[in-house]
């Protein structure tokens, strides 16, 4: 095992396109005993493909109903990924963060497109989105416990490779708003609780809270704060949008 992720590390260092590191990923994942790979910038499951890294041969189906139903904002692993950062198998999730109702359904759901048990290698770079290096067996296939440090070898391997090659355009652009989420950006920015923004934009509190979460994961933060302190980094708002008008 670690000749095969020593072996991995020099060939994904020769790597020139994100296609050639895939075909690599999975011949690597094969070889651990996996099924399912998933190498990733959290923030490009809601922004179109090219502007973050993402590659993966998760089962179709379930990463069109990840990304139709806006799942992919609270995907459990993902989260966790962020609060750690060493590999973990994901029945060690609900002790990495607390697990809700939709971060169950979320896991149940994948189950139901064949994924089972799977191991996170977190890739978290300071100033740059969060990412991971997922990999996952078939439901009823046990996870190969004794290869799971080779695996996240691998991982950390395949991440640095991928962000060599997409560094040109990766961590400069800046995630896609909608013209709503910039709206509900812009109220945040001056203290607007989402009751309030509902009030002002003329939609429902859900509308708002939602707009808000998905802005807050397409700029990849995980607080209202947060969230203001990179719309201002990328230019989405200026400090005097931040400034709460007087009188």
């Amino acid at each position: 095992m670690r000749r095969l992720a020593d072996r991995f590390g020099d060939e994904a260092a020769s790597c020139a396109s994100l296609a050639q590191l895939r075909i690599l990923l999975a011949d690597a994942s094969r070889e651990l005993g996996f099924d399912h790979f998933a190498l990733l910038h959290h923030a490009s499951l809601g922004s179109p493909r090219g502007e973050y890294v993402r590659i993966d041969n998760y089962p179709e189906g379930w990463v069109t109903e990840l990304l139709s139903s806006g799942l992919a904002i609270d995907d459990p692993v993902h989260l966790a990924s962020r609060n750690i950062n060493t590999g973990f198998a994901w029945d060690e999730v609900g002790s990495i963060i607390r697990l809700t109702r939709q971060h169950k359904s979320i896991l149940a759901r994948s189950r139901r497109f064949g994924i089972g048990s799977g191991f996170t290698v977190p890739a978290n770079v300071p100033g740059e989105p969060s990412a991971s290096c997922s990999f996952a067996v078939r439901r009823s296939v046990a996870l190969p416990l004794e290869r799971l440090r080779c695996a996240e070898l691998i991982g950390a391997h395949a991440f640095r490779a991928a962000r060599r090659i997409h560094l040109p355009a990766g961590p400069s652009v800046r995630p896609h708003l909608s013209r709503r989420e910039l709206q509900c950006l812009r109220l945040v920015a001056l203290r607007k609780t989402d009751w309030e923004i509902s009030r002002i934009l003329g939609i429902s509190a859900e509308t708002a809270r939602q707009s808000v979460k998905r802005a807050r994961a397409a700029s990849d933060t995980v607080s209202r704060t947060q969230l203001v302190v990179y719309g201002l980094r990328d230019a989405w708002i200026s400090f005097e949008d931040a400034i709460p008008p007087q009188g």
